[in-house]
Order: C-alpha cells, then structure tokens, then sequence
C-alpha cells in the first residue's frame, strides 16, 4: 500500500541543456569544449574546457569574467550548473578554494599520474586540490558525477572512492553532501576583479545546542542570525550533521546571507528562506538604530548615524547627550518621541506593573537609565542602548514605541517655549492635587482588584482572580463552552479585548499548572491562538486568549445565518491551519499534540487569518484529558482509530482529525448527519469513493454553486483521504500536507481506508 513515496516531488524532466549558448552569455567570445565526465592521469583541462556531468546537470572548470580593471580575464574553479542564469555562475555549488582566483588565458587544472588534482596558475604557483596521493601502482581517474560530486577513484575499480569534493562542502548542500559540527557553508561576493579579494560575506554553520539549528554570520561587522529549519528540509543524521531530504533540491548561502532552499531544475523557484529580512540579523542596525522591514536602517529623532559611509548605518548615537546625575530637575529635562509602525520591539525588555499608559511612562521616568517605554495590554521598559527595533516600511498598522531624549531636542525640534515660572508651579500644583484625590479614590473602590499582578518570560501575565473577574464583568458574556470549560468576553485596562477560558476543575498542583502554561506560553506562531496570561488562585484555573473577531470555523461552516465563505478563503483557512499543527508537531522543541482538532478549535481574525486554540490542553489536563475529550459532543466524529481501539497516541492522531475537518471545509457539511430518528449519514464514506472514482465536484459545497479551482479542489479532497487511512504510517506528516497544499508535492490516488470499504454499497 501507498507509503510517503506517494506524495514526493515528481523527478525533474529530461532536457536538452544549450551549453555552449549559456558559456557564451558568461564569457562572450570565448568557445567552451567539452571534455566528458572523466578526467584521466595526465590530463589537463584549460579555461576553455570543462567536464560535464553524464545527465547534463552540472560542469566543472574555469568561470571566467571580464575584470573593468583590466585587460585580463580573472576565472574562479569549481562546480556550476550548467543551467545557472549568468547572475548566478559566479556561486559556484562547489570550490575548492574560496579565496582564490586566477588569470584564465593562462590556468589549468590537471591530474597528476600520481593521483594528486592540482591547478596551475598564471605564474606557475601549484595548487593543491585533493588531499590524496596514489601509493599503489593503480591510477586514479576524476569523474564529475550525476549529483555534482567530484570523485577520485580508483580506475580499475570505480568502487574505491580515494577523494570527493562532497566531503569539503563550501556554498552550496546539494542532496547526498552533509553538513556536520565542525563544517561551514559561505557565501560569495559577486565579481572576480584585480582588487576585490573574493571572500566568503556570511557563513552558515550548524547549531549543535538545538535541533535542526543554524546560525548565519556576517564578516567581518559579526551579525548574527539563529534559526531552524523546517523538518521537511533536512534530516539530523548521527551527531549534529544535516542532510537534506529531498533528492531533487539544494540548498546555498547568498551573497545577502539568505539561506535558500529550492529546486535544481529551476534555480529560480524558491521553496524556503530564511531570515525574513535583513532586519532579524542580531543588532543589524547597531545600537539605536531602526531597521525597517526592507532591510534599510535609520537612526530615530533625536538620534545621528554613527557612520554615514555604510548602509548599515551601524548604531546612532544622541544629539544630546543624557544627563543622569542626582539634579532634582532631571524629571524635567526629558521628554519621549513616539515611534510609529513597531513590527517588533527591541530586545531585553523590563516588565512593569503599570496599568496604562501615563503610568507606564511615569514608571520610565523614575529611572534615568530608562530610554524607552511600549504599553500594549501590558507595560514594557527598556534600558540602556536599544537594539533590534524593527519598523513596517509603511510606519503604520504597527505598535508604539517611545523614547527617551532630552527637552532640549524637543524645544529646537517643536519650538515649545518654557512657561513662566508662576504659571508652570501653580499647574504642577494643581496635577499634583489631582492626583491624590484621584489615587485615594481608586483605592477605596478597586482595593479587590489591585491584588497582586506578575509577569513571567516578558509578556506572560499572572492574573489574580479578582481582576479576571472585573475584566469579564463577573463572567456574564459568554462566547461559547466545551468539555474543558466556558469561554467568556473579557476587557483589560487599555480597552483591549480578551477571551477568558474558565477550566473545569483540575486534580494537578499549582506549580505544575504554572510550569505548563508558561510552556505553552512561550510558543508563539502566527496560526496558533496567543496565550496572554493565566490564573491559578486557590481551585480556580483561567486562561486569558488574544480575542478573535470572526469567532470559530464551525459557526461559519455550519451555520444557517452566516455568510458563505469563498473557495479561495477555504483553502485558504486549510493551508493556515496545517501550518499551525506542523508548528506544534515538527518545530517545537518538544512534540505538541492537540488531540482535539476540529472546526470549533479554528479560531478566525478579522482578515480571517486561521489560528488553532486549544493546543496544548493534553498537556494542562493530563489524565482528565480523555475524560474530559470523550464527553465533549461532536469530537467522537474526528477521532482516530487508534483511540478506541487503545493504541498509543502519537501526532498521527491530529492529522486524521485534520483529515476529517477538511472535507467539512470542502463540503459545508458536518461528517456525520442525523437525517431521521436512529438514523444517520456518515459523508466521508461517499467522499471516501468520488475521490477514489475521480469525481470531486459534487463533494463541493452546494452553497459555492462550483465556484472553485478544480486543481486545488482536487489536491485536497486527496489530501483529506490521506489523512484518515486507519494505518498511521499511511497518513503524510504535517509538514508534507502543507507542502501538498502549496503544490510543492504531488498527491496521487489515495485507497479507500479499509474502515470505510466495510461500508461502501450499504444503506446509510
């Protein structure tokens, strides 16, 4: 039966590659021989002759270009495609030596009768290539493989692999090369040229602490750049080595210090990158400065470039220097320039009890180290240098952020005058009478409320249940229930909307409670429902959600009265939704398991942005789960076999119930129907056989009136018949259904799950 097989990506086609018509773009005038696959003992290959790969697909030899220095032509050596655009024949996927280049009227790379691969340049200086000298009377030959490997072996026996350029990768991860521990991927400058040394920019390297870890380095500024990547990329392979899993992609280092991954049959499709932007490189602005989401950085108001000659403008400095000596009048000396469009907030931030806004700036003010302030929901302080801020280009749609300069910027900049000095006392006085009276005043009516608040990892809030309580006006507009508790509208102080779970009773500990949800509080994906704070008072157990304004799937699937949503936004919802699982299931540091994924778990935004909720719960309710799972009514329809048949629960199980949650999005319809008294319809029997037969418009739904791109409309009926075969080696992981869902994999037939055939024929 089917495996993983069935949805990998299709082999690319055979070609016919225009060689020399290629070589001519790179280096115009210059006619290019080729010299098969094979170089033997004695041979030599010059700057007009390369080795070709049997299918076509890579060359080795000289990559010449036309220095504007001078009259000679400078060549690095190594492995290209021969398919490269002429933007991209100077990254070569392999090289011996990235520090040099050479003169090409006058190189060649030969191969000794010993064994020893060698390039001589210009002036007749040798440079050794491989690290192996035959010491036995057999000769080696140098053969450029099918995967672009190099190999010297042994010519009587092709077996006997003396050397291989796999072993010594430089730019480019092609499948079958590994990246180990002690291994590092470079990046190239664009142009050989008499004066400008070709050197590696970033450098990419294995992060042995974390799985599936990397991290990008620029040189020589030092920026650096952590991340992952995805499952569907690399494998981990024995001790912190990475191999790639897919046989038909490479991935590289760029000249921007990108990592990219993408298919060698079209270097311009890109599958996956990262960072995002130049703007996630640690401190890629310097200290103060902001760095917009292209990349470009700039130095706030108030505030110079520390260098004008670089685009990184690598940090800003004020035009008025802080004064934090012990002068009373310093509270008077400063004032704050908001900062508009924040995608995100620098680093190392201090978190304040302060409830809005005037008080968060107060508590900034108390400090003279304090050079900035943000308050959103929450109250966030800074100190010392800021670093990291990241700005939307447009400077809008974005938070808040202030910061701290002196008056004295602010009264060249605005042209405020100072107030006589009478006037300026009798209004101080006048704030400060105002402010008692208002102070005793909230004391005597919000004693309850001001219990105790605490903040853990920056942003998670520790709410006491007085102010939950306040928050949701004793708990009197609920959103909806379930088998783990009721959900009600709640309102922070700063009118920030909020959804309030109240937990059924739990048998855990506090301690244990808190350690989970701040677990799951750290995980923060944009398809996962943002947990922003917890109570766990005595018996009781809350949790405080970002409030979604388009409410659940399910009301918008099934309700009579709700607008239909477009095929375009179903599929749309899928894709949303699949990534968010492949995020708990493959990226996380531990395995998340929903093990409750259905329509009323998909929670939608106003621009109808699909975010999972509820993940987690098996976690926080450990044994109670199950109890609590199997009296929730509707789940039974989304389980997977493995529950009622007692098998252990892995990720498998969440990707059955998405399988199952995906024809309702098709269809409109619930899976399982009451259609009379005793009687009922289970759908994906039938869609189980249309897909099967090939027939997947009439599974859409009605109210669409066939209104759907019949390509993806096929690609996820099978999908979802993937996801519910009874075996779980059967069913594709997460992350390859998300793939499936962007097209990057094919999907064939599916078989009919054996649990369902039972059914096909009868009566419903």
């Amino acid at each position: 039966m089917a495996r993983a097989s069935k949805w990998r990506s299709v082999p690319p086609s055979s070609f016919v590659l225009l060689l020399p018509f290629l070589i001519n773009l790179v280096c115009p005038g210059w006619k290019f021989t080729d010299a098969g696959d094979t170089l033997l003992p004695g041979q030599s290959l010059n700057a007009t002759q390369i080795l070709l790969s049997n299918n076509g697909v890579f060359k080795l030899g000289f990559n010449c270009s036309f220095s504007q220095y001078s009259y000679y032509r400078y060549c690095g050596f190594g492995t290209w495609f021969t398919n490269s655009s002429s933007h991209d024949d100077y990254s070569p996927v392999w090289q011996p030596d990235q520090l040099s280049i050479y003169v090409c009227e006058s190189s060649s790379v030969t191969l000794s009768e010993k064994g020893k691969l060698h390039i001589t340049d210009g002036v007749g200086n040798v440079h050794l290539i491989s690290d192996y000298a035959m010491t036995t009377s057999n000769s080696a030959i140098a053969v450029l493989l099918d995967n672009g490997n190099l190999v010297l072996r042994d010519q009587a026996n092709s077996s006997q692999v003396l050397w291989q350029s796999f072993d010594y990768p430089t730019g480019t991860l092609l499948p079958g090369m590994h990246l180990g521990s002690s291994m590092i991927l470079y990046s190239y400058l664009s142009n050989y040229t008499e004066y400008d040394v070709y050197i590696a920019n970033f450098t990419l390297s294995v992060d042995a602490t974390r799985r599936r870890g990397f991290i990008i380095q620029q040189n020589p500024i030092g920026l650096v750049f952590a991340g992952t990547f995805p499952s569907w990329i690399v494998r981990e392979d024995g001790d912190s080595v990475l191999t790639l899993n897919d046989a038909h992609t490479y991935m590289r280092l760029n000249g921007s210090g990108f990592v990219e991954f993408a298919k060698q049959e079209t270097r311009s499709s890109i599958l996956w990158s990262a960072p995002d932007s130049l703007c996630d490189f640690e401190s890629n602005c310097g200290p103060y400065g902001i760095c917009k989401r292209s990349g470009f950085c700039t130095c706030p108001a108030g505030f110079d470039p520390l260098s004008t000659k670089s685009r990184n403008c690598l940090g800003c400095s004020r035009e008025v220097p802080m004064n934090c000596g012990r002068d009373n009048s310093t509270h008077r000396q400063v004032a704050f320039y908001p900062i508009d469009g924040v995608y995100k907030f620098p680093t190392n931030s201090w978190p304040s009890d302060a409830r809005n806004l005037k008080e968060c700036e107060a508590s900034c003010l108390k400090d003279c180290t304090c050079t900035a302030f943000a308050y959103n929901v929450t109250c966030l302080l800074w100190f010392w240098e800021l670093r990291n801020t990241v700005v939307l280009d447009s400077g809008s749609n974005g938070n808040r952020l202030y910061i701290r300069v002196a008056t004295k910027q602010q009264h060249e900049t605005s042209g405020f005058r100072a107030a006589p000095l009478f006037l300026t006392a009798m209004a101080a006085l006048t704030i400060i009478v105002i402010v008692i009276g208002l102070t005793v005043l909230w004391r005597c009516r919000t004693k309850l409320f001001r219990a105790r608040t605490m903040y853990e990892n920056g942003s998670l809030v520790v709410f006491s249940f007085a102010q939950i309580k306040n928050s949701t006006k004793k708990f009197s507009e609920k959103l909806g229930e379930g088998g783990f508790g009721c959900v009600f509208m709640g309102t922070l102080p700063g009118s920030a909307a909020v959804a309030v779970k109240r937990l059924k009773c739990l048998g855990q500990g506090e301690k244990q409670f808190r350690a989970e949800v701040q677990t799951i509080g750290m995980i923060q994906h944009n398809n996962l429902v943002r947990l922003l704070g917890f109570c766990a008072d005595s018996s009781s157990r809350l949790l405080v959600y970002e409030y979604m304004e388009k409410g659940s799937l399910n009301s918008h699937l099934f309700r009579k009265d709700s607008a239909k949503l477009s095929w375009k936004l179903r599929y749309h919802i899928a894709l949303g939704t699949a990534r968010g699982l492949a995020y708990l299931h493959e990226e996380c540091k531990d395995c998340i398991i929903h093990c409750d994924m259905k329509p009323d778990n998909v929670l939608l935004d106003a621009q109808f942005c699909p975010k999972i909720a509820d993940f987690g719960m098996a976690k926080l309710l450990g044994r109670d789960f199950s109890r609590a799972l199997t009296t929730m009514r509707g789940t039974i329809g989304y389980l997977a076999p493995e529950w009622i048949s007692g098998l252990p629960i892995t990720h498998k199980a969440d990707v059955y119930s998405y399988g199952m949650m995906l024809f309702e999005i098709i269809s409109g319809r619930r899976n399982a129907e009451k259609i009379k008294e005793g009687s009922f319809t289970y759908f994906p029997i039938f869609a189980a056989v249309k897909v099967h037969e090939g027939d997947v418009m009439c599974l859409l739904d009605s109210r669409l009136e066939g209104d759907a791109d019949l390509e993806q409309l096929s690609r996820a009926c099978r999908i979802a018949c993937w996801c519910i075969q009874d075996a779980e080696d059967h069913r594709p992981m997460m992350g390859q259904v998300v793939q499936m869902l962007e097209g990057v994999l094919d999907v064939e037939v599916p078989p009919i799950p054996r649990s369902l055939q039972n059914f096909v024929g009868m009566e419903d």
